[in-house]
């Protein structure tokens, strides 16, 4: 894990966000999501709160947001769905525009939009001024099972070879006369990407017996430093702390 792997979604911008350790901005984004997600649907004013929390973030951490805008687009398909609600829900209708609209779909719809929308900003902020490695090690340092860090840490550290692999393999099948636009081709690539499987199946077991002979007992070796310090946690805890204020604003008012 100690080489360098960068990811689209990572800005390296100097930040206070950025210098937080990495297991903190996880735990406050999670706890965040939580408190977005538990938030009754009804309460507008809320979901506006948690928004102001997010561009608040974004601020701190230098991310632009039409970045954040362009990357937010991973949603749509969660939004056509929404869309679709009002119109399929059943209930009490309204009228708009001509057109009969179910209360219960439209809440429907907004429950998803918002809390969607909101939860994909938290994740671009976590992954924007995060590496794939130190999410990685913060999950470690958070106690997460074992396995998963460890399928985490060999996807990451291969997945640039797979990747060169496959446009090997590709730059092979064009030079051979190969033609995606046609469907009688489509066996080549078929073809292609069971060889690509078995060279990773092969390569991953070669990698596990040689971590065994030098030594691997099942568990990635933990750094000994990267601890965070009391006044990063309690930086951390800024945001869900007061996005559960809001929460409780909303819901007691």
């Amino acid at each position: 894990m100690g080489a360098g792997h960068a990811h689209p979604l990572h800005l390296d911008r100097p930040s206070p966000v950025h210098r937080l350790a990495p297991q903190v901005k996880i735990l406050a984004m999670l706890l965040f999501t939580l408190v977005v997600v538990a938030t009754p649907r009804e309460e507008f004013a809320a979901f506006g709160g948690y928004a102001l929390l997010l561009a608040a973030v974004a601020v701190a951490a230098r991310v632009p947001a039409l970045w954040l805008t362009k990357r937010a687009t991973i949603e749509l398909p969660f939004v056509l769905l929404a869309v679709a609600l009002p119109f399929a829900g059943h209930g009490e209708h309204v009228e708009w525009l001509g057109l009969s609209l179910s209360v219960d779909g439209l809440y429907g719809a907004w429950n998803i939009f918002a809390k969607g929308t909101l939860g994909v900003l938290a994740s671009l902020l976590l992954a924007a001024s995060t590496t794939m490695r130190d999410l990685i090690l913060g999950l470690d340092r958070l106690r997460c099972p074992a396995v998963f860090t460890q399928i985490a840490t060999f996807m990451l550290r291969y997945l640039d070879v797979l990747a060169d692999d496959a446009r090997r393999m590709r730059i092979a099948r064009l030079s051979r006369g190969y033609d995606p636009r046609f469907l009688w081709q489509v066996k080549a690539f078929a073809v292609s990407v069971g060889s690509l499987f078995l060279r990773a199946y092969e390569r991953g077991e070669r990698v596990y017996l040689a971590m065994v002979s030098r030594g691997y007992d099942g568990r990635m070796p933990r750094p000994d430093t990267g601890g965070a310090s009391a006044a990063q946690w309690a930086q951390s805890a800024v945001l869900p702390a007061a996005a559960v204020a809001i929460a409780v604003t909303a819901v007691l008012r």
